[in-house]
């Protein structure tokens, strides 16, 4: 017999659903056969497989060592191999908003690529010695939000399981703002928008395809923007993104004829090269959090606001001084 005792981060999920991060070899069907047979049992008793963990409970498992075997994610094995820099923008017990740099992945590809800006958080924090993979039964700090390999800035992670339940809400109900900063060819029309379209990603590709028009298996899109400033061929927008789809700033400024300087996939590689931009002039640079609902343990975020370093510094926005 072996006894597990609920912590803190394991709180607040199902019982099946903990069970299976957990322990690899128990998959979701198994747990629920084993919880009939009374083989998994919850504080002394029988355990439906819908229950919602708290802090404290205790499992009691009738098991093989084998079923029960722990092998650490590959993840758990590469991330202390990694190098920890990263640019700190904020920190506290709950988060820590990072400044991605560009041509960094956020999660690993399919090249499989260890050097991923989450190996480097988790990194980071194991060597503060605020992540211990062996005092965790199924959390991992994770990421709220994503941005492109070749997008630079903000990216939001979580470092306990209370802090990423409470933003992946926020994030869904559009509580928190982020503004990001592009250069774009042309100037786009009028001054200041929301534009609706709608967007088809062809996965086998990496791309996607905007229309005007609503169409099966398109997904609805809408940027707000804003023209900062314009200078020859070239605009400084501000963009709030009001969906959060794959590629969609590059892709529905293409669509409207202001593909984004350096972009190779979506834009024009003959007046990329003109400017010398070998990568797309797009950075995810201001952070808001708004939030309209209880926010519990975050709620001391509210109101706030963050900003990468010196974004007048940024290349693109470079040009726009000279």
């Amino acid at each position: 017999m072996t006894e597990i005792t609920i912590g803190k981060n394991d709180a607040g999920q199902r019982a099946d659903r903990f069970l299976s991060k957990a322990y690899p070899n128990l998959k979701s069907s198994l747990v629920c056969k084993l919880m009939r047979k009374k083989r998994i049992k919850l504080n002394g008793a029988r355990v439906e497989p819908n229950v919602i963990l708290k802090e404290g409970d205790v499992f009691r498992f009738y098991l093989s060592d084998e079923l029960l075997s722990k092998k650490p994610l590959e993840r758990a094995n590469d991330f202390r191999d990694i190098s920890a820099e990263i640019k700190v923008i904020y920190e506290d017990e709950n988060i820590l908003l990072c400044d991605k740099p560009c041509g960094l992945v956020v999660h690993e590809d399919n090249d499989n690529t260890a050097d991923t800006l989450i190996n480097r958080i988790l990194s980071y924090l194991y060597q503060k010695g605020e992540f211990v993979p062996e005092d965790e039964n199924s959390f991992t700090p994770a990421l709220v939000n994503r941005i492109d390999r070749n997008t630079s800035g903000i990216v939001i992670a979580a470092k306990n399981a209370e802090a990423l339940r409470i933003l992946n809400q926020k994030l869904r109900d559009r509580e928190l703002e982020k503004l990001y900063l592009c250069a774009v060819f042309g100037v786009p029309k009028p001054n200041e928008a929301v534009m609706t379209a709608y967007l088809k990603k062809i996965s086998e590709e990496n791309r996607v395809v905007i229309s005007d028009k609503q169409q099966p298996d398109f997904l609805t899109i809408k940027t707000k923007y804003r023209v900062l400033e314009s200078r020859g061929e070239l605009s400084l927008v501000e963009v709030d993104l009001l969906t959060g789809r794959t590629h969609q700033i590059r892709a529905h400024f293409s669509h409207i004829g202001c593909p984004l300087l350096g972009d190779g996939k979506y834009g024009d590689n003959s007046l990329n090269k003109k400017y010398g931009a070998k990568t797309q002039a797009l950075c995810s640079y201001k952070l808001k959090f708004c939030f309209t609902t209880d926010a519990g343990a975050l709620s001391y975020l509210n109101g706030r606001e963050f900003s990468v370093a010196n974004p007048e510094e940024l290349w693109f926005v470079q040009l726009f001084k000279k």
